[in-house]
């Protein structure tokens, strides 16, 4: 196996790994909102691995798979999560390279592109006022997400330095 393999294999068990805790912290935990959107983050690594095609399809399961837990607004999250992915996947062709300034950046701005998506597809009897929602939490949320991504890259090493 060369450097590549091992590394598109690392890559992938991590994302895994994220999916998993993802709803152990969610569900299993109980925590709900208090944890991190580990599932965004584990698709948007996962977009920048795989090409268009993949990663809309895995936007799209991840989006569902959040949509069983949700009552009043199904359908919302398949959206907002293929959008992401899709997103996450364009850019791999527009920015070459993960830098330690890049990464951060990516991850706040598909976290929060998530939020806006979700937002906007939600109904008007669920939707928070923006403000709220997707300015104060989606920000916050978003912020969240980059540092456990930052945190993660510099103790797993699986993103470059350049």
């Amino acid at each position: 196996m060369n450097d590549v393999d091992v590394r598109s294999i690392f890559v992938w068990i991590v994302v895994v790994v994220l999916f998993v805790l993802h709803f152990v912290l969610h569900i299993g935990l109980s925590y709900g909102r208090g944890a991190p959107d580990l599932l965004t983050l584990g698709l948007l690594i996962a977009a920048r691995e795989t090409s268009l095609g993949r990663a809309s399809v895995l936007g799209l399961f991840t989006g569902l798979l959040e949509d069983a837990m949700s009552v009043l607004a199904f359908g919302a999250n398949s959206i907002a999560m293929t959008i992401v992915a899709v997103g996450g996947a364009i850019t791999r062709d527009l920015f070459v390279g993960d830098s330690k300034h890049f990464l951060p950046a990516y991850v706040f701005a598909g976290k929060w592109t998530r939020d806006l998506v979700h937002w906007i597809s939600v109904g008007s009897e669920v939707r928070q006022p923006f403000v709220e929602q997707v300015v104060v939490q989606g920000a916050i949320g978003s912020a969240y997400i980059a540092a456990i991504a930052v945190l993660m890259s510099r103790a797993l090493g699986a993103w470059g330095e350049a």
